[in-house]
């Protein structure tokens, strides 16, 4: 039985056998997936399409006195507004230009970012490196938290609770820098200063710095990390000489996404900061403001010739904020990828 068997199997190998009929392999996606892409694939489209129509709005409302203004409205330190709320035209002719609460915007998201930096930077370090998995897990968790914060929480924060300390390290500042011409205050009067609104948008941008500086430090390859402990360094030669050099195109890209963050605050500064139409190089002097805080200022009183003014700073803005945003993702994306 054993032979027969075999001879049966000889045969039938033997055999001429036709040849097997290909598989289709198909690449179609499965529906599920079909659905999921369609989702994701509008969900961008339309952030875009609202991105495009806000900056299409603006641009469309305040193209008049883009137009008449030319370079003067970004250049020019004044804002006269010779019609009135009822429709009637005044003495003086209209006069539109933002050049001085650009410079108050850029001097409060300096002060911003030379107090928020260090500390956000610090503190991913800390997070990264130092903190126990316990702490580490509470404290991210807060900082998190911070960052979903209406900015009304902390202009009133700044308002009751940061302008007296605030006030007393601004006379500080003056009494032993004042020799600084930034730090010289000719009037003294140090409340509602844009010392204070820095300090302010700096609590605000240090969540935000702090979460992407974590991920970037996070992204350090181990086998440097290990390579560095074995060649017998210790934790800090190990991030001055590893993690700093490795994330700091990241860390660049993190404080300029806070950067467009302090740019771009309204409710915080209005709330801190001693509206004044004027360019204020003199940070400890309670006179000053930023573009958003001078649109809220004038909105509510505002002619129509006015508004399409308000319109056209709210369109220059918007662009500063959409190049420094663009370019810190350029920054952070370059980093990822170096990172794999």
């Amino acid at each position: 039985m054993v032979r027969k068997a075999k001879d049966v199997t000889i045969a039938e190998l033997e055999r001429p056998h036709s040849a097997p009929t290909p598989r289709t392999l198909e690449s179609k996606p499965r529906p599920s997936d079909r659905v999921f892409r369609a989702i994701v694939g509008v969900g961008g489209f339309s952030s875009l399409t609202i991105l495009g129509l806000i900056a299409g709005y603006l641009f469309f409302r305040g193209y008049s006195i883009l137009r008449s203004e030319s370079l003067s409205f970004i250049t020019g330190y004044e804002w006269v507004s010779s019609i009135n709320s009822d429709g009637s035209e005044g003495a003086q002719p209209s006069t539109y230009g933002v050049g001085a609460m650009l410079i108050g915007t850029l001097v409060t998201a300096v002060i911003a970012l030379v107090i928020g930096v260090p500390v956000s930077v610090f503190a991913a370090l800390y997070l990264t490196f130092f903190a126990p998995q316990r702490v580490k897990k509470i404290l991210v968790t807060v900082v998190d938290l911070m960052a979903a914060f209406p900015s009304i929480l902390f202009g009133l924060w700044g308002l009751y609770v940061l302008m007296e300390p605030g006030m007393y390290v601004a006379e500080l500042l003056n009494k032993y820098l004042g020799w600084i011409p930034i730090f010289a205050v000719p009037v003294p009067v140090f409340l509602r200063s844009p010392f204070i609104a820095g300090l302010v948008l700096a609590v605000m941008i240090i969540p935000i710095v702090t979460a992407i500086s974590r991920e970037i430090f996070a992204q350090t390859p181990l086998d440097r990390i290990q390579a560095a402990y074995a060649l017998g360094a210790s934790k800090w030669a190990m991030i001055k000489n590893v993690a700093f050099p490795y994330s700091y195109s990241g860390v660049v890209g993190g404080a300029m996404l806070g950067l467009g963050r302090a740019m771009g605050e309204t409710v915080a500064v209005f709330t801190v900061l001693n509206i004044l139409y004027q360019a204020n190089f003199k940070i400890l002097l309670g006179a000053g403001g930023n573009l958003a805080s001078h649109i809220i200022l004038k909105f509510g009183e505002a002619s129509e010739e006015e508004i399409k003014a308000l319109m056209a700073a709210g369109f220059v803005l918007f662009l500063m904020t959409l190049a420094v945003n663009m370019i810190a993702n350029v920054i952070v994306s370059k980093t990822g990828r170096r990172g794999r």
